[in-house]
């Protein structure tokens, strides 16, 4: 590829673009502006400058501007939320493209703190709208670009259970994961909780704030970590910009711990996961937010052989993941599925009855099988009639149904 690859940490404080193998890392507010005098456009620091010079109109929080469809009014003009997050991408991708004299960028991971389908489907709209082909913009959670983040550094750093504090203005959150070997694919599991302990980061302007938000800190860690073997700690987010407030919890957590800072985390594990091919099967099955934590599977027999065959596994991608079956139920009025935990170690068999489909002779009835997922925890299960060609014609019959894995 000619153009670049990039990871893109969008959050609505501020975005942090890294590209693969490189040091270099833009963190840009997430906020932009217009002339009122002109039809030009600021970005991030610049946006500011502006805004205070008096010429300008600000918009902050864009994701979330966009993600509820909201507008803004700049100048008498109204825009939507997804065309202002639109300028904003298009001009801070051009910041990565000027370092490396590059024309255009070939792919872009997205990375944001939590999922969902319209989340996906709005960034990959605006990744083609900048010019990029759809298969080549990619939407992951932050949870991934831990993963991709700690599994690119050394094999002593993520052998035992890795923890994470990721400080912001929105609040704590911690992350934990680990490496699970002794299956057929590695397995790599990360999950996340947001912590009450979190606070405004005015409190670290001050002497007393700064220790009351270190005993805070202590406490937390205290009750995450007890009893835990961590082969590494991280610290990430603006909270932890400057260490000198947090005295008490550095000195708890580098106790028999390697502790590393990493204030542009998400960015370069985003940027790990732009450095593979889209689709290429990855050498580590992959659980967190995002992806299924489960592999959904059906027993069919074909050409007269029982063949188990995969609906979903364990480690895809959830939000894009739907599958269509057509099967010819034999002497038996259910579909069955068969739901697997990740270590196969569980099994449970979830059947949905055939109600209200015709009554028809044996092996004369065609159900066509849709699955898709609501989250990773919830696959919606559609049943069709599909008949059984002219002798006995399709109906309107259909079943949807929610199965909680």
């Amino acid at each position: 590829m000619d153009g670049l690859l990039v990871g893109v940490d969008l959050c609505d404080e501020y975005t942090q673009i890294n590209c693969p193998e490189e040091e270099m890392l833009w963190t840009i507010p997430t906020v932009i502006c217009r002339n009122k005098n002109a039809d030009e456009w600021y970005v991030g620091e610049e946006a500011y400058a502006h805004t205070l010079k008096g010429d300008g109109i600000i918009v902050d929080k864009l994701l979330n501007l966009a993600m509820r469809d909201g507008t803004a009014t700049l100048g008498e003009v109204r825009y939507g939320g997804k065309e202002l997050l639109f300028l904003f991408l298009e001009r801070i991708l051009k910041l990565p493209q000027r370092e490396y004299q590059k024309t255009k960028t070939d792919r872009v991971v997205f990375t944001v703190k939590r999922l969902d389908p319209k989340m996906n489907r709005m960034l990959r709209d605006l990744g083609v709208r900048l010019g990029i082909s759809e298969e080549q913009v990619q939407v992951i959670s932050h949870s991934e670009s831990f993963i991709y983040y700690t599994l690119s550094q050394k094999k002593e750093i993520w052998n035992n259970t890795v923890g994470m504090f990721d400080l912001a203005e929105a609040g704590l959150r911690y992350y934990e994961m680990k490496v699970q070997r002794g299956m057929k694919k590695v397995t790599v599991v990360a999950e996340y909780e947001d912590r009450e302990e979190g606070f405004s980061l005015d409190i670290l302007k001050t002497l007393s704030g700064s220790r009351l938000a270190d005993r805070i800190m202590i406490s937390c860690a205290e009750k995450i970590m007890a009893k835990k073997a961590y082969s590494a700690i991280f610290l990430t987010g603006k909270g932890f910009a400057d260490q000198k407030w947090a005295e008490g919890l550095m000195k708890f957590l580098c106790s028999k711990r390697k502790v590393y800072m990493e204030q542009g985390l998400m960015a370069r594990g985003a940027a790990c996961r732009a450095g593979e091919e889209p689709g290429n099967n990855a050498s580590f099955t992959c659980i967190c937010d995002g992806r299924l934590k489960t592999t959904v599977s059906m027993n069919v027999l074909h050409r007269g052989q029982e063949n188990n065959v995969t609906v979903a596994a364990a480690g895809d991608c959830w939000y894009d993941r739907v599958s269509v079956i057509d099967v010819i139920p034999d002497r038996q009025n259910t579909v069955d599925f068969i739901v697997t935990s990740v270590d196969s170690k569980k099994k449970r068999l979830i059947s949905i009855p055939l109600e209200g489909f015709p009554k028809r002779p044996e092996k004369t009835t065609r159900v066509q099988i849709q699955v898709l997922f609501l989250d990773e925890r919830t696959m919606e299960v559609t049943l069709k009639d599909r008949g059984f060609g002219e002798l006995f014609p399709a109906s309107s019959t259909q079943i949807r149904q929610e199965v909680m894995l």
